[in-house]
């Protein structure tokens, strides 16, 4: 059975549940505790891999029980994993039993023990098949895993640009499911047949935050699945931007949540509701503000080693944001990083509508009186780019010519050197550049399909509400 037919049938469940009250999100967490549990018992009966799960907890003891004592069982085993250290206390963190109708549970327990093995000597293969349960809760549900599901040809092309080398270490400080840390694994282990380095690759080259349990959750459970971090957890639950972790990292790689400010709701004495701006006061920022991304960029500017390389999806308001914060931060990412490559996406290839989003390439240099970035080049594909998440999905293909022209330096039509001199003369330093003629301005043939239309459509009046609340906000201030 190959692994889309593996997907469908587990997916399919899904629906089943879903029309019986649980949702889309629990059912894929818990098939994340079932499938540890499984291949936990696989790991030590097929690969000889000794099991750090006592026995009592163990695959086998779950699945020989029916009815009630199935589900007090799976209740316990979840309440023990929880308290358990490394990797398997990340997974089962705050773990809790959704499916607490034996029958169901029974079901799903019976799908995941009759159709393994699910582990073997390619453990990208089972990866793959967690990873399209994601994709399908993502794409199918508003309230899934959008929020933090980066496509995967845009994590790919990051990872081919960045290059992370075997021996560096690598840092996602909003890693969601973990996609780009696999990428990188995946890029870095053909680097070299040596076991220790292998070995050291596997425990130690890696790290993750992110904000929310049930997110860190699945990026342990993902990484698990790829043989990542099997001792110590590689994850961390914790709210990235509250402080300088200490650590720093060769290669940064991330793509931080959508969402243009930092608030929470506030209700008086008198019931009266009112919103808070949270801004990050941090000694290593140089600008205070409430702007997620720019305190993203700001944090990924202190985590980078001396001679760090970092690879980072931010929207466009980064760029243009036209206060105190928005301009000093540019400017500080042109003098004191070598600010190398901007890479515009297209519209229409992220589940959260009304993004335009933007990948930022720029390593980070010694202290010195002169500007570190020489020259940006720029990489337009956006105009006249017309992509959707149904019928026409950005693929690996349609970003090889960027990852070409990354590495040949060549200007193209899309491909354009601008520099210093250049940038730090533009209003307000914005760097939201572009050159390309819209077709569809002047040419009605050159219109897209209605349906993508539509889309653009709909996608720029979100931006632009975005964009309205955003000034609202600050005139507020």
């Amino acid at each position: 059975m190959s692994n889309d037919q593996l997907v469908s049938k587990v997916w399919n469940y899904a629906h089943v549940l879903r029309d019986q009250g649980i949702s889309y999100g629990d059912y894929v967490e818990q098939i994340t505790f079932l499938l540890f549990l499984k291949m936990d018992h696989e790991r030590d009966e097929l690969l000889n891999e000794a099991s750090s799960i006592p026995p009592e907890w163990r695959w086998p003891a779950l699945a020989g029980k029916d009815g009630d004592a199935l589900e007090l069982h799976y209740r316990h085993t979840l309440e023990a994993l929880a308290k358990a250290d490394g990797l398997i206390g990340t997974i089962f963190r705050k773990a809790q039993n959704k499916l607490s109708d034996p029958a169901k549970l029974k079901r799903v327990v019976s799908l995941i023990d009759k159709e393994g093995p699910w582990i073997g000597h390619s453990v990208d293969v089972k990866g793959e098949i967690y990873e399209g349960l994601l994709e399908r809760n993502a794409s199918e549900v508003k309230s899934g895993a959008g929020q933090y599901f980066t496509p995967r040809p845009v994590i790919e092309a990051i990872v081919k640009c960045v290059g992370p080398k075997i021996g560096e270490t690598v840092c996602d400080p909003a890693c969601g499911t973990g996609g780009f840390l696999l990428a990188a694994y995946d890029h870095m282990k053909g680097q070299s047949q040596d076991r220790e380095k292998l070995r050291e690759l596997r425990h130690n080259s890696f790290k993750g935050y992110d904000i929310v349990d049930e997110v860190v959750r699945l990026c342990a459970m993902n990484l698990y699945l790829h043989g990542v971090g099997n001792g110590g957890s590689p994850v961390e639950q914790a709210d990235t931007l509250a402080s300088d972790p200490g650590e720093r990292f060769d290669v940064v790689i991330a793509n931080p949540p959508f969402g243009k400010k930092s608030s929470y709701k506030v209700v008086g004495e008198d019931g009266t509701v009112s919103s808070e701006r949270e801004n990050y006061e941090r000694e290593d920022f140089k600008f205070t503000t409430s702007n997620k991304q720019l305190n993203f960029l700001q944090h990924i500017m202190t985590i980078m080693e001396a001679s760090g390389r970092a690879g980072v999806v931010l929207p466009d308001n980064v760029l243009f944001e036209a206060n105190r914060a928005g301009e000093g931060i540019r400017k500080r990412l042109l003098e004191g990083f070598n600010f190398h490559t901007l890479l515009r996406l297209p519209t229409g290839i992220w589940y959260s509508p009304g993004v335009k989003a933007n990948v930022l390439f720029f390593d980070k240099r010694p202290a010195s009186k002169e500007a570190q970035t020489k020259e940006l080049w720029v990489y337009d594909y956006r105009t006249n780019v017309h992509k959707t998440l149904k019928t026409k999905r950005l693929t690996g293909a349609d970003l090889e010519d960027f990852v070409q022209c990354y590495q040949d330096r060549v200007e193209t039509e899309r491909f354009r050197r601008f520099t210093y001199d250049e940038l730090i003369e533009r209003d307000k330093l914005n760097l939201d550049i572009f050159w390309l003629k819209d077709d569809s301005l002047e040419d009605i043939d050159s219109l897209p399909e209605p349906d993508v239309l539509a889309q653009e459509i709909v996608e720029n009046l979100e931006a632009a509400l975005e964009h309205f609340r955003g000034v609202s906000e600050e005139l507020s201030d």
